[in-house]
Parts: structure tokens; C-alpha cells; sequence
């Protein structure tokens, strides 16, 4: 395969990446996505995915892992570019050397309704986004439905925290999470600070819909409606509450050790 090198600014193929760099917008309607980074590029091709560009900074390639990866990674398609021009499109301060155009799942079908899943509403932290992810990843639940409220799944920030998570998972946005509830055919499940049973009190051995609302305003009355369980985290430290992620993690790992108990 041929090389691309790109010094100007003027090139089309570069103003296509600032673009989908600099705008979550474009990224929707384009379905596409940048990959920065060894590692997500590697979890990406793990997966089995299959990377539309290939993209390099000159300084990058003088580096041994950028420049095996660059190598070895199947892409449509190969560009170097400038380190100037490659600052534009990166992420990160210190950029990495190398990121990938990837094209971003679209599930023709919603998930299934008696699978454990989650359901995150508002939820507008990036970090706390990505977090949940990998959380959700690593405890085995493969199905993720965002709001349309959420930090838009495919932004470098959310990618950058769930550190592959999203390639092992089916996820969902702007889901109509009340309607799928409502069909769910296990336990909704909805934290509360004020509900009497403690999660710890519960069988999660069978399929549940895990919902967590934004960081200030909780889960909306439509979608708190549809939980046929509330419960809250014991926190005997007087803490007033936890983080969302943090939340997410004590919940799925809770189910976890029921399951592996059972």
C-alpha cells in the first residue's frame, strides 16, 4: 500500500480530519470516529475492526511502537503528516503519534429485553461516561443505552476513558429509555438515596436494567417510574452520595458475586 504525506493545510483530505477532529457534530453525521493512541488503535483491531485511515505524525514514525503499529495495523488507507499539521487533529497536548479513522457501530436492532444492561440518562461527564464503560465491559453486560442528555460516546474524552471498553460493547444513543424499560422483562433497578432496601439485600442473579441519572439531577420521575426496585448504597462513612461511576461499579459488582456465587 502507498503512502499518503500530506504537508499542507490546503489538502482536502486534512481539512476532513480537523473537522471531525474539532466537531461532535460532524462526528454524528458522519458516523466516524478517531482513534488516538496505541492502545485504542490495538483494542480496536483486536476486536476485529477494521480501520478506514491510518494516521501518522512524522516525529511519530521515528518511534519504534508508532512505527510497527503503522506497519502492521490493516487500514483502507495510510497518511503521515506534518507534526504541525497532526497537532490540529490531536487530542492531547502531547500527542501521541498516531491515530485512526474508524467508521462507529450502528445497531439495526435494540437489545435484547431479558439481558442485564444498562441505562444512563444525562449523564454529561465525559470521564464518568467512559468510566461506566469500562466498568460495564469488564463485568460482562455487552448492552449500553445513553440518553440523549449524555457526553456523545464517541468523543476522544470518553474513548480515552473507557480504554477499549466500547469495542466489547453494543451501545445505544439517544435511546428511548423509558420505552425500553417499560418492555424490559426482568428487575429495573433505579439507586436512590432515600429507598429503605440496600443493595446488598437483593437477588441479582437474573437479568436487570441498571438506570443512572445525571450527576445533579438524578433519574428523571418518567424513567424512575419504570423501576420495579429502588435501592440505595449503604455508605456508612457519612458520605452524602457517590460518584456515578463509582456507583455503577459497586452495583454491577455486586450482581457479579452473586453470579459467580450462584
Amino acid at each position: 500500500m502507498s503512502v499518503k504525506r500530506i504537508q499542507s493545510r490546503d489538502n482536502p483530505l486534512f481539512k476532513s480530519l480537523l473537522k471531525l477532529s474539532n466537531s461532535a457534530k460532524e462526528r454524528r453525521a458522519r458516523r466516524q470516529a478517531l482513534l488516538d493512541g496505541p492502545h485504542l488503535i490495538e483494542a480496536y483491531g483486536a476486536s476485529g475492526g477494521r480501520v478506514e485511515s491510518l494516521i501518522a505524525s512524522e516525529s511519530g514514525l521515528q518511534r519504534a511502537e508508532i512505527a510497527r503499529l503503522f506497519e502492521t495495523t490493516p487500514a483502507v488507507s495510510k497518511v503521515v503528516l506534518t507534526d504541525r499539521l497532526f497537532q490540529n487533529i490531536a487530542a492531547v497536548v502531547t500527542p501521541s503519534g498516531i491515530v485512526a479513522l474508524i467508521a462507529t457501530p450502528v445497531h439495526e436492532q435494540g437489545p435484547p429485553s431479558d439481558e442485564t444492561c444498562l441505562l444512563l440518562e444525562g449523564i454529561q461527564d465525559a470521564g464518568n461516561v467512559g468510566s461506566v464503560l469500562r466498568t460495564a465491559a469488564a463485568a460482562g453486560v455487552r448492552n449500553v443505552l445513553l440518553s440523549k442528555g449524555c457526553a456523545f460516546v464517541w468523543s476522544a474524552k470518553v474513548l480515552r476513558a473507557g480504554m477499549g471498553a466500547h469495542f466489547g460493547l453494543k451501545l445505544y444513543e439517544s435511546a428511548p429509555l423509558v420505552e425500553f424499560a417499560q418492555a424490559f422483562e426482568g428487575e429495573v433497578i433505579v439507586t436512590d438515596l432515600q429507598a429503605e432496601r440496600s443493595l446488598y439485600e437483593l437477588d441479582l442473579r437474573g437479568p436487570v436494567t441498571w438506570v443512572f441519572g445525571s450527576e445533579g439531577a438524578g433519574v428523571t420521575p418518567d424513567l424512575a417510574a419504570c423501576a420495579t426496585t429502588r435501592i440505595r448504597i449503604p455508605m456508612p462513612g457519612g458520605t452524602e452520595s457517590l460518584n456515578v461511576a463509582a456507583a455503577a461499579a459497586v452495583c454491577l459488582y455486586e450482581q457479579v458475586r452473586q453470579t459467580l456465587n450462584a
